[in-house]
């Protein structure tokens, strides 16, 4: 499941398998993390407001462990994207969308860019830290810190939006957001508008934001008065999501394994990050469980005494140096 939704043909879908190990997948690690994440959002959307109006700013603490979890509601999105959340398939991807919409996030739109950016890592539309040359330098800058900054998740609650567009509209507009006569590019520019043009996934992604957007809906009505509490809890995670989109990327060279690169966290935030630090190990080896790469990294470092490029939380603190360099 997955790769043939980026428009990847049996031949590049049977490399990119030979090319990865296997393992299996560890149910109870999932199972549980879908536990405490499904806690969460109930917690979240309907148990927290009730809370506050019952003890006040002393329940502001239980933003805390919601936040935290931010990184875990993603990473079984994403293991979902690529199969590994459960190994029946209707019930992976059923699970899946039901966590993006709790998310907020387009499931379909999230998966096809998540299964492009592993085809396409570092090509020019992959690359949101580097100054394309065209746009002036302040104006590109001031988008680059938006991007940082919560803007990718605003661009990704705004998305379905365009599915009640014309379909010619949406078409032509990513045509001319991806335009260019290189022939990746071109590729590139071939599956969007292909992805565009899809009449299925374009119902799917309005009928997820409608449930999203009624689900959400409730819960700032049932918020009552405490509702700023819910939206900056939100506004944290698409912070928390953009920050964290690409900086296994930021400043990555395209002669670097994987083109992405992994880092050192303390233990207590490898099951929370779902081993996302090991990103350059996941884009080696995309079809292994978030399980599986500790014993890659393992044997990374039994190799090699530079497996990990530094501190995970540090890195992303790095991309507010600016723009980084392809070279």
């Amino acid at each position: 499941m997955g790769l043939q939704a980026a428009g990847l043909d049996d031949s590049q879908t049977a490399a990119t398998r030979r090319t990865s190990r296997r393992a299996p997948i560890d149910h109870r690690a999932n199972l549980a993390l879908l536990g405490l994440v499904a806690t969460a959002v109930l917690v979240q959307l309907f148990a927290w407001p009730f809370l506050l109006r019952q003890w006040g700013a002393l329940a502001l603490w239980v933003a805390l462990p919601l936040v935290v979890l931010a990184p875990t509601h993603w990473g079984l999105v994403h293991e979902s994207i690529h199969g590994q959340l459960l190994p029946q398939r209707w019930l992976n991807e059923w699970l899946g969308r039901a966590l993006a919409i709790a998310f907020a996030l387009p499931f379909d739109a999230v998966r096809f860019g998540h299964l492009m950016h592993h085809r396409f890592t570092r090509e020019p539309y992959d690359r949101p830290d580097v100054h394309d040359g065209v746009t002036h330098h302040l104006l590109a800058r001031i988008r680059y810190y938006a991007h940082l900054l919560g803007g990718l998740y605003l661009a990704e609650l705004a998305m379905p939006l365009l599915t009640f567009l014309p379909v010619t509209w949406v078409c032509r507009l990513v045509a001319h957001k991806l335009r260019s006569e290189e022939p990746i590019d071109r590729d590139v520019q071939r599956l969007f508008v292909g992805f565009a043009k899809n009449r299925e996934r374009r119902i799917r992604m309005r009928r997820d934001w409608i449930l999203s957007v009624l689900l959400h809906g409730c819960a700032f009505y049932i918020y009552g008065a405490w509702w700023p509490v819910l939206a900056v809890k939100m506004f944290l995670r698409g912070l928390w999501l953009s920050l964290a989109d690409n900086l296994p990327h930021y400043d990555v060279t395209l002669d670097e394994q994987g083109r992405a690169r992994n880092f050192r966290v303390p233990a207590f935030w490898r099951p929370v990050l779902m081993n996302h630090h090991l990103h350059r190990l996941h884009h080696q080896h995309p079809t292994l469980p978030w399980t599986a790469l500790p014993a890659l990294a393992r044997a990374d470092a039994a190799a090699s005494a530079t497996y990990a490029d530094g501190d995970y939380f540090r890195a992303a603190f790095r991309q507010f140096r600016g723009f980084g360099k392809v070279r």
